[in-house]
Protein backbone atom coordinates (compact mmCIF):
# COMPACT_ATOMS: atom_id res chain seq x y z
CA UNK A 1 0.00 0.00 0.00
CA UNK A 2 1.34 3.41 -1.00
CA UNK A 3 0.61 6.43 1.20
CA UNK A 4 0.79 10.06 0.12
CA UNK A 5 1.46 12.43 3.04
CA UNK A 6 0.65 16.09 2.36
CA UNK A 7 0.99 17.24 5.96
CA UNK A 8 4.55 18.65 6.12
CA UNK A 9 4.69 18.52 9.92
CA UNK A 10 3.66 14.86 9.98
CA UNK A 11 6.14 14.14 7.20
CA UNK A 12 9.01 15.70 9.16
CA UNK A 13 8.03 13.80 12.32
CA UNK A 14 7.89 10.46 10.50
CA UNK A 15 11.27 10.95 8.84
CA UNK A 16 12.86 12.16 12.08
CA UNK A 17 11.45 9.13 13.91
CA UNK A 18 12.80 6.72 11.29
CA UNK A 19 16.23 8.32 11.60
CA UNK A 20 16.10 8.11 15.38
CA UNK A 21 15.29 4.39 15.22
CA UNK A 22 17.81 3.69 12.47
CA UNK A 23 15.10 2.57 10.04
CA UNK A 24 16.07 5.00 7.28
CA UNK A 25 19.29 3.33 6.14
CA UNK A 26 17.73 2.13 2.89
CA UNK A 27 15.18 4.93 2.46
CA UNK A 28 15.48 6.68 -0.89
CA UNK A 29 14.47 9.86 -2.68
CA UNK A 30 12.90 9.49 -6.12
CA UNK A 31 12.94 12.90 -7.82
CA UNK A 32 11.92 14.65 -4.61
CA UNK A 33 9.56 11.91 -3.39
CA UNK A 34 10.70 10.35 -0.09
CA UNK A 35 10.42 6.55 -0.37
CA UNK A 36 10.23 4.69 2.94
CA UNK A 37 11.52 1.21 2.23
CA UNK A 38 9.82 -1.61 4.19
CA UNK A 39 12.10 -3.21 6.82
CA UNK A 40 13.97 -6.15 5.34
CA UNK A 41 13.49 -9.59 6.87
CA UNK A 42 16.21 -11.86 8.24
CA UNK A 43 16.44 -13.87 5.02
CA UNK A 44 17.08 -10.66 3.06
CA UNK A 45 19.98 -9.67 5.31
CA UNK A 46 21.42 -13.18 5.40
CA UNK A 47 21.43 -13.75 1.64
CA UNK A 48 22.59 -10.24 0.70
CA UNK A 49 25.31 -10.41 3.37
CA UNK A 50 26.68 -13.67 2.00
CA UNK A 51 26.56 -12.36 -1.57
CA UNK A 52 28.52 -9.30 -0.45
CA UNK A 53 31.06 -11.56 1.26
CA UNK A 54 31.65 -13.56 -1.93
CA UNK A 55 32.07 -10.39 -3.97
CA UNK A 56 34.48 -9.03 -1.36
CA UNK A 57 36.66 -12.13 -1.73
CA UNK A 58 36.44 -12.40 -5.52
CA UNK A 59 36.62 -8.69 -6.37
CA UNK A 60 37.88 -6.48 -3.52
CA UNK A 61 40.46 -8.83 -2.01
CA UNK A 62 41.62 -9.73 -5.51
CA UNK A 63 42.36 -6.05 -6.14
CA UNK A 64 39.78 -5.77 -8.91
CA UNK A 65 37.56 -3.07 -7.41
CA UNK A 66 35.45 -1.94 -4.47
CA UNK A 67 32.35 -3.57 -2.99
CA UNK A 68 29.74 -1.64 -0.98
CA UNK A 69 26.61 -2.61 0.92
CA UNK A 70 23.91 0.04 1.21
CA UNK A 71 25.72 2.91 -0.54
CA UNK A 72 23.71 5.75 -2.09
CA UNK A 73 23.76 6.17 -5.88
CA UNK A 74 22.69 9.50 -7.37
CA UNK A 75 22.61 11.25 -10.73
CA UNK A 76 24.06 14.48 -9.33
CA UNK A 77 26.99 15.65 -7.22
CA UNK A 78 25.17 18.44 -5.41
CA UNK A 79 21.66 18.30 -3.99
CA UNK A 80 22.00 14.55 -4.38
CA UNK A 81 19.51 13.85 -1.59
CA UNK A 82 16.74 14.91 -3.97
CA UNK A 83 17.28 11.82 -6.13
CA UNK A 84 19.11 8.67 -5.09
CA UNK A 85 18.73 4.91 -4.79
CA UNK A 86 20.38 2.41 -2.43
CA UNK A 87 21.12 -1.02 -3.94
CA UNK A 88 21.87 -3.87 -1.55
CA UNK A 89 25.32 -4.31 -3.15
CA UNK A 90 27.28 -2.08 -5.52
CA UNK A 91 30.58 -2.94 -7.22
CA UNK A 92 32.82 -0.22 -8.69
CA UNK A 93 35.78 -1.19 -10.85
CA UNK A 94 38.81 0.93 -11.87
CA UNK A 95 37.96 3.14 -14.82
CA UNK A 96 34.33 3.56 -13.85
CA UNK A 97 33.42 7.19 -14.68
CA UNK A 98 31.22 7.56 -11.58
CA UNK A 99 32.48 10.10 -9.06
CA UNK A 100 33.13 9.25 -5.40
CA UNK A 101 31.49 12.20 -3.62
CA UNK A 102 32.29 10.81 -0.13
CA UNK A 103 28.61 10.87 0.88
CA UNK A 104 27.43 9.03 -2.24
CA UNK A 105 28.42 7.95 -5.74
CA UNK A 106 27.40 10.20 -8.63
CA UNK A 107 26.97 7.68 -11.43
CA UNK A 108 26.18 4.00 -11.58
CA UNK A 109 28.23 1.00 -10.43
CA UNK A 110 29.60 -1.67 -12.71
CA UNK A 111 27.37 -4.19 -10.93
CA UNK A 112 24.36 -3.60 -8.69
CA UNK A 113 22.49 -6.32 -6.81
CA UNK A 114 18.96 -5.84 -5.51
CA UNK A 115 17.27 -8.27 -3.15
CA UNK A 116 13.54 -8.07 -3.86
CA UNK A 117 11.43 -7.95 -0.69
CA UNK A 118 7.63 -8.01 -0.41
CA UNK A 119 6.02 -4.69 -1.33
CA UNK A 120 9.25 -3.01 -2.41
CA UNK A 121 9.73 -1.48 -5.86
CA UNK A 122 13.08 -2.86 -6.94
CA UNK A 123 11.99 -3.29 -10.56
CA UNK A 124 10.81 0.32 -10.68
CA UNK A 125 14.44 1.35 -10.01
CA UNK A 126 15.74 -0.22 -13.22
CA UNK A 127 15.30 2.90 -15.43
CA UNK A 128 17.23 4.98 -12.88
CA UNK A 129 20.08 2.48 -12.76
CA UNK A 130 20.24 2.56 -16.56
CA UNK A 131 20.19 6.37 -16.57
CA UNK A 132 23.24 6.61 -14.30
CA UNK A 133 25.15 4.05 -16.37
CA UNK A 134 24.96 0.89 -14.27
CA UNK A 135 26.57 -1.76 -16.47
CA UNK A 136 24.91 -4.81 -14.93
CA UNK A 137 22.08 -5.48 -12.49
CA UNK A 138 21.22 -8.73 -10.71
CA UNK A 139 17.77 -9.05 -9.16
CA UNK A 140 17.37 -11.74 -6.50
CA UNK A 141 13.67 -12.51 -6.20
CA UNK A 142 12.22 -14.88 -3.62
CA UNK A 143 8.50 -15.22 -4.35
CA UNK A 144 9.13 -17.33 -6.38
CA UNK A 145 12.89 -17.74 -6.23
CA UNK A 146 14.54 -16.40 -9.37
CA UNK A 147 17.71 -14.60 -10.46
CA UNK A 148 17.35 -12.08 -13.28
CA UNK A 149 20.41 -10.62 -14.97
CA UNK A 150 20.35 -7.27 -16.83
CA UNK A 151 23.02 -5.69 -19.02
CA UNK A 152 23.28 -2.09 -20.20
CA UNK A 153 22.73 -1.76 -23.95
CA UNK A 154 21.88 1.41 -25.86
CA UNK A 155 21.13 3.26 -22.64
CA UNK A 156 18.78 0.62 -21.24
CA UNK A 157 19.21 -2.28 -18.85
CA UNK A 158 17.96 -5.21 -20.90
CA UNK A 159 17.26 -8.66 -19.52
CA UNK A 160 20.16 -10.98 -20.37
CA UNK A 161 18.96 -14.16 -18.68
CA UNK A 162 17.14 -15.83 -15.81
CA UNK A 163 17.97 -18.66 -13.46
CA UNK A 164 15.09 -20.29 -11.61
CA UNK A 165 14.05 -23.61 -10.15
CA UNK A 166 12.70 -24.60 -13.57
CA UNK A 167 15.63 -23.34 -15.64
CA UNK A 168 18.82 -23.50 -13.60
CA UNK A 169 20.89 -21.55 -16.11
CA UNK A 170 24.20 -19.98 -15.15
CA UNK A 171 24.23 -16.19 -15.49
CA UNK A 172 27.76 -15.10 -16.35
CA UNK A 173 28.72 -11.54 -15.52
CA UNK A 174 30.63 -9.52 -18.05
CA UNK A 175 32.13 -7.16 -15.47
CA UNK A 176 33.17 -9.40 -12.56
CA UNK A 177 34.68 -12.91 -12.88
CA UNK A 178 31.61 -14.66 -11.51
CA UNK A 179 28.61 -16.68 -12.71
CA UNK A 180 25.40 -16.95 -10.65
CA UNK A 181 23.06 -19.93 -10.75
CA UNK A 182 19.96 -20.88 -8.77
CA UNK A 183 19.98 -24.54 -7.73
CA UNK A 184 17.27 -26.71 -6.19
CA UNK A 185 18.18 -28.16 -2.81
CA UNK A 186 16.50 -29.62 0.23
CA UNK A 187 14.14 -27.04 1.67
CA UNK A 188 14.93 -23.71 0.04
CA UNK A 189 17.02 -23.22 -3.12
CA UNK A 190 20.61 -22.06 -3.05
CA UNK A 191 22.65 -19.70 -5.19
CA UNK A 192 25.78 -21.25 -6.67
CA UNK A 193 28.48 -18.68 -7.45
CA UNK A 194 31.38 -19.87 -9.59
CA UNK A 195 34.60 -17.99 -10.27
CA UNK A 196 34.97 -18.01 -14.05
CA UNK A 197 38.75 -17.70 -13.81
CA UNK A 198 39.91 -20.27 -11.29
CA UNK A 199 36.77 -22.36 -10.80
CA UNK A 200 36.25 -21.63 -7.11
CA UNK A 201 32.68 -22.08 -5.94
CA UNK A 202 30.56 -20.62 -3.15
CA UNK A 203 27.03 -21.63 -2.15
CA UNK A 204 24.60 -19.15 -0.64
CA UNK A 205 21.60 -20.83 0.95
CA UNK A 206 18.78 -19.18 2.80
CA UNK A 207 18.17 -20.38 6.32
CA UNK A 208 14.71 -18.83 6.33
Amino acid sequence: MATLILDRMLERRLIARRRQLGLDRWDEMWEGVYVMVPPADIEHFQVSGELASVLTVAVKWAGLGEVYSGVAISDRQRSWKKNFRVPDIAVFLPGNPARDCRTHWCGGPDLAIEMVSPRDRARSKIPFYAQVGTRELLLVERRPWRLTHFRLAEGQLREAGQSSRDTAAALTSGVVPLAFQLLESAGRPEILIRHTGDGREWRVKSRG
